[in-house]
């Protein structure tokens, strides 16, 4: 597939591969710049869990062998953007965080769980 450049353009698979790839590393640097007290120190490994698994979920998705477990791992993606927004969210609520500077990963977090979310409609549509 090229572009109107006339390079080539990655395929989708590879795209979404390398998107969720760039979040989990914005999730480690986000984890790694917050206070190191107690309160976001916790939040934060839970973020950093959740945030990190979403790629590996998408991963072990593209290697299944069947619609249904390309919809298991594709709804396990899905159930950790929701926890990673979730972690997110209290990292603002709590004052850890500054709203500003969590609204770009906000952001990915609401794309990449519409993307899942479509893709596993898709999946079960085509079953």
């Amino acid at each position: 597939m090229n572009d109107e450049r006339g390079t080539m353009k990655p395929k989708p698979p590879q795209a979404l591969r390398e998107r969720t790839t760039k979040y989990a590393l914005r999730i480690i640097r986000l984890y790694a710049s917050l206070p190191k007290t107690t309160e976001p120190q916790v939040i934060g490994k839970q973020l950093l869990r959740s945030g990190t698994s979403v790629g590996a979920h998408y991963r072990e998705a593209n290697r299944t062998k069947s619609t249904a477990d390309f919809i298991s791992k594709m709804e396990g993606g899905i159930q950790e953007l929701d926890e990673t927004a979730y972690w997110i969210e209290l990292l603002v609520e709590g004052s850890f965080l500054p709203a500003g500077r969590a609204a770009e990963l906000q952001k990915e977090t609401d794309e990449l769980l519409a993307i899942f979310v479509a893709s596993v409609k898709t999946a079960k549509e085509r079953k």
